[in-house]
Order: structure tokens, then sequence, then C-alpha cells
């Protein structure tokens, strides 16, 4: 009988994520754990770390210093690809926090060791400088973690981004007195060279503001003097602007964010309010205040206006939103209104996840360590939330597709063509807790997997010791490809990866599952980046 030349074998690719070939410790729960090369464990920790946040298995302290540890090691082993994931990681993968803490410790590594190899220190530090307060948010933990020396390639990486992110808009957001490092601190430690005449006035000001509140505003910047002209005015002739039918032009002409303007009224923030500043609203912010809208009681007209926005598949691409948050905002806002843009805005965000032919079993993870807390202090998303969004959605684009939950059991989840991906990822998550609270990947495969063409598996890969024999190939075929999807970056694999058809990616959005289609066709899968 033959045991390889069989209709349905294929070519297996590799694929980045690589373990050893045997078991080399326990993962959590205490099954054979397989340990991963250094640049496989530090990407599937990066695309998952939010940084300073307990997880369940891991606390917060424990997790930075194995991500530190990491990042200074790949550095030194091969910086040009460090430097790489570090860029990707801030920009398309949207992990601002471990980004800022991998380039400072890259930098820190590398002037340890002397070594100047590869790519240039500065150039890394510029690179995950996307947003205008990330300077002195990297100032600050570079100085917490090293001392308050600040070396000069951390100085020219920073001088190197402010050209482009400091602005008048950006300094009535982002400069505060409630920040350790201001932004004329920054300016002071970066000496940037302006990249036009009206960004050397907006420096000036930024430095002469901190000394004087009453510092002169240069007629170039516009929008600054139109936000003193607003500050001016008296507290109780403010609340009229909003009966003035330019309200929303002034307000963006003044650079007044929602919060701004919460402030500035010192008072309710009525539907008057939100209509006015709803067109000049970032998309982010919009997602926030959905609630809001509907609480105030925002017209259909508006709302209809603010719905498009969100639907609009250029801007969820342009917004870099994780997809979780989509859920996030239909379980938050009271009104069905904004049910089907933010279905497709959802949608539009995994535009990655494949369609694939033949047969596919998707299980999702519903344990305690996937259930029970929070990716961070300031959210209520859960690892199980972020696992049913990938896993009913990618269910949702076959045909043939067996959606199963599990955790010491497992249940059946039929997710009906046509039907909305959200209110469908919300009757998955009502079933949590319903077949108990452990995580048995191997049991779980061997009362569901019937012949399917490949496995996804979608969990923090904790997985207990199984009595239907201890890997995931005592149950799939080895022609048959079993991808995981993992959501916490653990040390230890749950099953050997990276070649013969078993495979493993990781992250909070669906930048990695591109490599899905190329590992079908049995070429190698490289790093997404």
């Amino acid at each position: 009988m033959a045991k390889f030349n069989i209709f349905r074998a294929r070519p297996a690719g590799t694929s980045p994520v690589a373990t050893a070939a045997v078991p080399t410790s326990v993962t959590h729960e205490g099954a054979p754990g397989y340990a991963r090369d250094t640049k496989s464990e530090l990407f599937l920790l990066a695309v998952s770390n939010m940084g300073s946040e307990n997880t369940f298995y891991e606390p917060s302290g424990r997790r930075d210093d194995r991500y530190a540890h990491l990042v200074r090691k790949a550095a030194l082993e091969d910086p040009e690809w460090t430097a790489r994931l570090l860029q990707w990681l801030r920009t398309e993968a949207n992990m601002r926090t471990a980004s800022l803490v991998g380039a400072a410790e890259f930098v820190h590594a590398r002037l340890a060791a002397e070594s100047d190899a590869g790519v240039a220190n500065r150039a890394v530090i510029a690179s995950v400088l996307q947003r205008a307060d990330e300077p002195g948010e990297l100032l600050a933990y570079w100085t917490g973690q090293h001392g308050r020396r600040i070396p000069k390639p951390l100085k020219r990486g920073i001088s190197d981004a402010l050209g482009r992110l400091y602005n008048e808009r950006a300094v009535l957001k982002w400069d505060s007195d409630a920040r350790g490092f201001r932004m004329p601190d920054v300016l002071n430690l970066a000496h940037p060279t302006p990249a036009a005449p009206w960004q050397g006035e907006l420096f000036q000001y930024v430095l002469d503001h901190r000394r004087s509140a009453d510092a002169a505003v240069p007629a170039s910047l516009r929008v600054i003097a139109a936000r003193r002209e607003l500050m001016a005015w008296p507290v109780e002739q403010r609340r009229a602007l909003f009966s003035r039918p330019d309200a929303a032009d002034v307000l963006r002409g003044a650079g007044m964010t929602w919060e701004a303007v919460s402030g500035w009224l010192q008072g309710p923030m009525t539907r008057e309010v939100w209509e006015a500043l709803a067109p000049s609203m970032g998309y982010m912010s919009l997602l926030r205040n959905l609630r809001n809208f509907d609480e105030t009681g925002m017209s259909d007209e508006v709302a209809a206006a603010v719905a498009a926005r969100l639907a609009d598949p250029g801007q969820v691409a342009r917004s870099r939103q994780f997809p979780f948050r989509f859920l996030s905002a239909h379980q938050a806002a009271p009104s069905l209104r904004w049910g089907h843009a933010l279905d497709q805005a959802l949608q539009a965000s995994l535009a990655n996840l494949p369609a694939l032919p033949g047969r596919s079993l998707i299980l999702i993870d519903t344990s305690a360590s996937m259930s029970g807390g929070a990716y961070s202090r300031h959210s209520k998303v859960t690892p199980a939330m972020a696992a049913a969004v990938f896993g009913v959605a990618l269910g949702a684009k076959g045909e043939k597709v067996d959606v199963v939950g599990f955790a010491d059991g497992t249940f059946r989840h039929d997710v009906p063509r046509g039907a909305s991906v959200l209110r469908e990822i919300d009757r998955f998550l009502a079933r949590i807790g319903e077949v108990g609270h452990g995580t048995a990947i191997v049991e779980s495969l061997k009362r569901s997997y019937r012949g399917h063409d490949r496995v996804f598996i979608i969990s923090d890969m904790q997985t207990m010791d199984g009595h239907y024999g201890r890997g995931v190939s005592d149950v799939v075929p080895r022609h048959v490809p079993v991808y995981g999807f993992n959501l916490s970056g653990y040390q230890n694999a749950a099953y050997a990866t990276g070649k013969a058809n078993r495979h493993e990616f990781g992250g909070l959005t669906d930048a990695t599952f591109r490599l899905v289609p190329l590992l079908e066709a049995g070429r190698n899968a490289t790093w997404p980046f």
C-alpha cells in the first residue's frame, strides 16, 4: 500500500517560523514543547506583544525581558533582518510599543558590542517613528532602561524623523506638560534641520512657547494662530459656534480634535457638537465614538456619511486598524445603523485571508488562557475574541469549511452563507465555556478531523498533553498542511514547524496569512517583510 505516492500529496514548501524537529521542553500546560530559533521566537512574540502587559501564562516583566533579549541577540546575529522586522512591525503590523522598544534595544546591543556592520543604527530609529508623540516615547523608554546619556545614533535617528512628523496639528495634539519628554525637549536633544522655512518657525515657536504661553505666533503658523484665537473666546460664548454653518470649517482650521473640543466647551458634548466634528475626525476616533453619536442623537444624514467612511476599503487600509477593533466598535454601539458598515470594514481589514479550494477545518481556541484576560489594561479584547474574528471570517470565505470551537471538548459552529460576519462572531463568542476551559489540541483534532485538505489552529498553542498521541501528526496525516496561527507568542511551540506541511504564523493583523497561498502552491514562503 502506498504511503507517500498518493493522490492528494503535494510538494511541501518551507515556512520561516521554524522549531527543533523533536521536543526540547514543554508547553505551559505540560505537553511536549518545541524550541524555536531566535528569529522565529522573536517574530511570534513581536507580533503579539503590547509591551508592559501581563498575559495568562507570562507576567509582563518576564515577557518584556524575553523580548529585549531576543532583539539584542538578533541585532548582532543578523542586523539587516532585524531592521526589516522592526520597520514592518511599526508600519504594516501596526505594533507601536514593540517596534519602539525593539529599535531602542537594537541600538543598545550594537553600541555595547561596538558593532557597526550592516544597517545604520540611526536609520532603524527613524524607520519606527511614525507618529509625532513617538520620539518622546522612545526617549522615555531609553532613559528609563539605559540612563540619561542619549547616544548619537538615537539623536540622529530622531532628527531624521522630525522633519516628516512635526507640523502644526501634531504640536497642538501631542505637546503637553503631562509628558516627561515634551516636544521642546526632543528638539533640544535632536537639533533637527527644518524641512521648510515654516517648519523652522514652528520649531522656534515650540521652544519659545514653553518659556512663555504668550509667545508670538509667526504668520506662517495659521492653524496655531486659529487655535489661540478660539481659546481666547469667553467660555459662555463658545457653544454658539455650533449654530453656525461654518462650525466644522472653524474647528478644522484650528486643528481641534474631539478631545480638545470637549475641554474647550467645559460642558456636555451635544448632537450639534458631534455633527460639526465628524467630518474632520480621524478614522479611529470615529470608531471609538459611535456610542456617543447614538446617545446624543446624531442625525441619520450625518451618520450615513460616517458609515460610508467606515466602510471605505481605502480608508480601512490607511487606518491600519487591528481587525478586532471593528468587533469592539460593533459591541459598544447601541444602534444597528453601524452594523453593515462595520461588517464591510472588518472584511476589508481581512483582505489577506485566503479563500481556498477543497475542505478546510478551522479550530478556534476558547480555553481559559484565551478568554481569561485582555491584551492590555486599556482594552476588553481577549485573545479568544481575536481568534474568533480570524476564524469565523476565514470560515465565511470558503464553501466547504468546518468551523469548530475547542477547549477540553469541541463544538461545531456553522457559518451560514451570506451571514453577517460580525453577528456570527458574536454568536460564536457566546459559546465560550460550552466545552470546558482547557486547551486540548490533539484531542480536538481527533474529534474534528475528517479527511480535510488543510487544518487551521487559531490558539495560544499552550496545549495539554494528548491521550490520542502526543503530536498533531498522530492525528493529521503528514501530507495535509497544518497552519497554526499563534496569538500570544509564548516560548515553546505545540508541534514542530517550518517544513513538511507544518507551519505557524502569528499576529493581530491578517498580514501573515498571505503566506498560505504560497505554501499551498508548494513554494517556499519567506518572512512577510
